[in-house]
């Protein structure tokens, strides 16, 4: 089977293509698609957590306990918990994370189990999105995929690893089959397995719902105080109270259209107007002659 190397290696290649696919054509920040290309990087390890004491138990649960707690600082804050509060949340995370998570594993996880598996994946994406809080939710969406993503590779890899070419064709180990699975030989681990992966998502559907609910109501109250804070006098709250004004521009002259009619015009004949010139009858009247007296 592959070793350390190949999988952090293949994982990290296709963490850094997921990454700059993001970035390229997906318009995401660029600190983003660094932090999505980490993940994948570490996700690449996590089936391998079962195989007991070693590189990848240690360097996963290390890296997990560390970077959990920086991920849940956004929500925490937002739930208006002191300094104080965050810091001791923060070291308790790490602690549960870094020896409980790891005592549960030695103990308890077999080796090719239900965490080479498809609903293992589908966990690990589903524990990415209710930890890590953002405003954006394609944020979200991006960093739960990147570790899916990370998961998936190392599954193929181990099925690849597990195809031998012969020269009468190809070969097949016994491991062949037990990466890319939906159900393990135990009845047992699978109801866990799928019973986890059901409550996850109807956390994470939930959460989603509240998030969109709430970033509406924040929205309108938003917009309700600065209509009122407009609405004071001048004077009354200091300047950097005041909600920004927005610069008024001298309206501009609605544009006129003329009408174009839709049928085509016919050429119209002018014509002059016809008068009449009145005709005046004039009557000459002379004095009559007066006779003359010699």
């Amino acid at each position: 089977m592959p070793g350390f190397r190949v999988h952090i290696t293949g994982s990290s290649i296709v963490g850094a293509c997921y990454g700059a696919a993001a970035w390229y054509v997906g318009g995401l920040p660029p600190m983003t698609c660094v932090l999505g290309a980490g993940l994948c990087s570490v996700a690449g390890m996590m089936p391998d957590l079962d195989s007991g004491p070693g590189i990848p138990l240690r360097e996963s649960v290390a890296f997990a306990a560390a970077v959990v707690p920086l991920m849940l600082v956004h929500r925490l804050q937002a739930a208006g918990l002191p300094t104080e509060a965050l810091i001791l949340l923060g070291a308790a995370v790490y602690l549960a994370i870094r020896f409980g998570v790891a005592w549960l594993i030695k103990n308890y996880a077999i080796h090719r189990g239900m965490f080479h598996s498809l609903p293992a994946a589908l966990i690990a994406g589903q524990i990415t999105f209710l930890v890590f809080g953002a405003e954006n939710q394609l944020c979200r969406y991006f960093m739960s995929s990147a570790v899916v993503l990370g998961f998936l590779t190392h599954l193929v890899l181990d099925e690849i690893w597990s195809v031998r070419l012969g020269m009468f064709g190809p070969k097949f180990k016994k491991s062949f089959g037990t990466a890319l699975k939906f159900m393990g030989p135990d009845l047992v681990p699978n109801l866990l397995t799928y019973g986890m992966a059901g409550l996850l998502g109807a956390a994470s559907a939930g959460d989603v719902a509240w998030s969109e609910h709430w970033a509406t109501a924040r929205d309108r109250v938003s917009a309700a105080a600065s209509e009122r804070l407009s609405q004071l006098p001048p004077g009354y709250l200091p300047q950097g109270l005041l909600p920004a004004q927005q610069p008024t521009y001298p309206p501009q002259p609605a544009p006129t259209q003329q009408y174009q009619p839709a049928y085509p015009q016919q050429p119209q004949t002018y014509q002059a107007p016809q008068y009449q010139v009145p005709q005046y009858q004039q009557t000459l009247q002379y004095p009559a002659a007066q006779p003359t007296w010699r």
